[in-house]
């Protein structure tokens, strides 16, 4: 088996050298010469050869010249990958990426993420958008190390197993409508008074199911899952829908957003993570700073 090679020593042959002597490099170390003559002993011992010539000069025999480019060549990778790995630990380097479902992808993660790379801004960070369900495979490929969103059944056994789901906050649901729609002068809706309207589908309105307001989604005109589609939908009259609080665009003046008050159904929002594989230092300081961000 080849000689297994411990750090120091390697480091006290460099300073002999560079030093121009025992003596000197003992002092440079902080180390008592008979100390340091005593390590270069017992590598020599382990490496089978001499590294010094016995005339106390700290002259190089043939095989320490051979070695003195490789031992600096061994400890600056040594040294090198020390600072990357304590880098990552610190927060100070690495990649993140993160899957959240559009609504919190433009409306909370702007602030969550300056302010994260304020506190760390060596971490590069990417952010994906999709679906609720997007975001749940992304988590548990593996090609996001954090989601922010919803899962439709926690006692869906897929979810369970793979993913751990935190709990952020609740979203409320309501009706979205045209400015000089009727519905607009109710502070509050029932969701018998959506009857007879023209009803558009979209990705969540599956959080109506297993309401009393489940009847609304066999009565769906249209479905439209991209938002810019409903929006001009919307805004053109063409009828009404439902939607998360967050989701609802508030840029869009001529829209307005009411709030179900029978059923009142919620969406929670909730932060995931793998529960198979431990999250990166960089993960688990994002996840800590969106918790304390997001809860309450």
């Amino acid at each position: 088996m080849p000689p297994e090679l411990k750090i120091q020593p390697l480091r006290y042959v460099l300073a002999i050298v560079d030093e121009g002597g025992f003596n000197a490099a003992a002092r440079h170390l902080h180390r008592s010469q008979p100390a340091l003559s005593m390590a270069i002993k017992e590598l020599e011992q382990r490496l089978g050869q001499s590294l010094f010539e016995k005339s106390g000069k700290a002259e190089l025999t043939p095989f320490g010249s051979y070695c003195l480019p490789r031992f600096r060549e061994f400890i600056a990778q040594h040294d090198r990958l020390s600072r990357e790995l304590k880098a990552r630990v610190d927060k100070q380097a690495g990649h993140l990426d993160i899957a959240a479902v559009p609504s919190v992808a433009s409306r909370l993660m702007p602030n969550i993420l300056g302010g994260f790379i304020a506190l760390y801004p060596d971490l590069k960070v990417s952010l994906q958008d999709g679906n609720a369900d997007y975001v749940c495979r992304q988590v548990i490929s593996g090609d996001a190390d954090l989601g922010v969103g919803s899962v439709w059944s926690k006692g869906d056994g897929q979810v369970n197993d793979e993913l751990d789901f935190t709990p952020l906050l609740r979203d409320r649901v309501g009706v979205v409508c045209r400015a000089d729609h009727p519905l607009v002068e109710r502070e509050v809706l029932d969701w018998q008074e959506l009857q007879g309207q023209v009803l558009i589908g979209n990705g969540t309105s599956r959080l109506l199911e297993n309401t009393p307001a489940s009847a609304l989604l066999a009565q769906n005109d249209f479905f439209i899952s991209n938002m810019i589609s409903l929006i001009a939908m919307l805004e053109a009259g063409v009828g009404i829908t439902t939607l998360p609080q967050l989701a609802f665009p508030e840029g869009h003046s001529r829209l307005r957003f009411i709030p179900f008050a029978d059923p009142m159904v919620e969406r929670e929002i909730g932060l995931l993570k793998s529960s198979r594989r431990s999250l990166s230092p960089a993960a688990a300081a994002m996840a800590g700073f969106i918790i304390d961000k997001l809860v309450d």
